[in-house]
C-alpha cells in the first residue's frame, strides 16, 4: 500500500463505523426535524397567530400586528439556526483539536474572550459600529484561544486535554470578573450589556445576519476542509505526523475556523453556552466519530437545538420570554454532568 493510501485509510480505520445508510438516514431525520422546528419558530411565540396571519406575514404582505410579529420571527429563526450551527461546528472542531471531550467555546474561555473584547471596546473606545463589533469579537476570541493554549502548554507534557480544560475554566472565570469590573462603574452600559451577555436572538434583523454571514461561511468552509485532518489528529500527533499529516497546520487551521465561527456567533447573539458541548456528543452517538460526518451533522443538530430552545423560551413565559442562553444552560448542565461521569467510568 502506498503512503497516500495509508494516509487515507488510517483515519477511517480508527473511527467507530456506522453504515453509510444509517448515517444518511440520521442526517435526513435531523434535516426534517430542523425544518419542523423552524416552522414552529415562525408559527409560535409570545403573540398567538392564525394560519392566515402566518401566510400573510411570511409572504411580506402584513397589515396587522399579528402578521408583523410573524415577519419579525423569520430573521430571528434564521439567526438562531446560523448561531446554533456555528456553535455546534465550533464545539466539535475544538474537541477534535484538543482531543478533549469537555471542550467547547464557553468552557475554553473563547466566548468570554469575545465578550471581554466587545465590552472593553464599548466602554473605553466608543465602539458602536456593528461591523467593528464583529471584528473585535473575533479578535477577542482568537486572543483568548491563544492565551488558553499557551497556559495549557506550560509544564511537563505540553497541552494535555486536562490542562487545557483547567486553563480554559480559569481564563473564563478571570474574563468574567474583568467584564464585571469594566461594567459596574458604568450603569448605562451595564443595562444594555446585561441582556446581551445572557445570550439571545431577540430583535434579530437581516442586517445583523448579513454582517456575520461572511465570517460564518468562511469558518464553516475551513472546518469542513479540516475534517479528515481531525480524524488523523485523533490518532495522536506522532502517529498523525507519521502518516503524513501536517499536524501543526491542521491544528491551526481547524482552530482558526472554530474561532471565526465562535467570534461571529458571539457578536451576533452574545455568549451562548453548552451548545458546542452537548451537540457533538449527541452526534457521535448517532453517526460515529468520523469528522467528515460529524461536522455537517453538528451544524444541523446545533441549529435545531438552539432554535428549539428559543421556541421554548418564548412559550413557557408568555407574555414575556426567556432568553435562549438560559434555556441552553438548563439543558446543557445535565449533559455536562453526564459527560463527566461517562469519562470517569471510562477512566476506571
Amino acid at each position: 500500500m502506498t503512503a497516500t493510501a495509508q494516509r487515507r485509510a488510517a483515519p477511517d480505520a480508527v473511527v467507530r463505523r456506522r453504515p453509510v445508510p444509517v448515517r444518511v438516514t440520521w442526517l435526513l431525520v435531523a434535516v426534517l426535524a430542523l425544518a419542523l422546528i423552524g416552522a414552529a419558530s415562525v408559527a409560535f411565540g409570545v403573540r398567538a397567530v392564525t394560519w392566515s396571519d402566518l401566510v400573510s406575514g411570511v409572504s411580506g404582505t402584513s397589515s396587522t400586528v399579528a402578521e408583523a410579529a410573524v415577519q419579525q420571527r423569520v430573521p430571528r429563526t434564521v439567526l438562531a439556526m446560523l448561531v446554533g450551527a456555528a456553535l455546534g461546528v465550533a464545539g466539535v472542531v475544538m474537541q477534535g483539536v484538543t482531543r478533549n471531550p469537555l471542550a467547547d467555546p464557553g468552557i475554553l474561555g473563547v466566548s468570554s474572550g469575545a465578550s471581554l473584547a466587545v465590552v472593553t471596546g464599548m466602554a473605553f473606545f466608543g465602539l458602536t459600529s456593528s461591523t467593528a463589533v464583529v471584528w473585535v469579537a473575533i479578535g477577542g476570541a482568537a486572543g483568548a484561544a491563544v492565551l488558553v493554549y499557551a497556559i495549557g502548554s506550560l509544564g511537563r507534557g505540553g497541552a494535555t486535554p486536562l490542562k487545557l480544560a483547567l486553563a480554559g475554566a480559569a481564563t473564563s472565570a478571570a474574563f468574567s470578573s474583568l467584564i464585571s469590573a469594566v461594567l459596574l462603574p458604568r450603569i448605562d452600559a451595564l443595562t444594555d450589556f446585561r441582556f446581551w451577555q445572557i445570550g439571545g436572538v431577540g430583535g434579530a434583523g437581516f442586517a445583523r445576519i448579513g454582517l456575520v454571514l461572511p465570517f460564518l461561511a468562511v469558518g464553516a468552509v475551513v472546518c469542513v476542509l479540516m475534517a479528515r485532518g481531525l480524524n488523523s489528529l485523533a490518532l495522536g500527533d506522532d502517529v498523525a505526523a507519521g502518516l503524513g499529516e501536517r499536524v501543526g497546520r491542521t491544528r491551526v487551521l481547524a482552530a482558526a475556523g472554530a474561532i471565526l465561527l465562535c467570534g461571529a456567533a458571539t457578536a451576533a447573539a452574545g455568549p451562548i453556552g453548552f451548545v458546542g458541548l452537548a451537540v457533538p456528543h449527541l452526534c457521535r452517538l448517532l453517526v460515529g466519530v468520523d469528522h467528515r460526518w460529524l461536522v455537517p451533522f453538528s451544524a444541523v443538530a446545533g441549529a435545531g437545538l438552539l432554535t428549539a430552545a428559543d421556541v421554548v423560551g418564548r412559550l413557557v413565559a408568555r407574555p414575556d420570554e426567556i432568553d435562549v442562553g438560559i434555556i441552553t444552560a438548563l439543558v446543557g448542565a445535565p449533559v455536562f454532568i453526564w459527560i463527566v461521569r461517562r469519562q470517569k467510568v471510562r477512566a476506571l
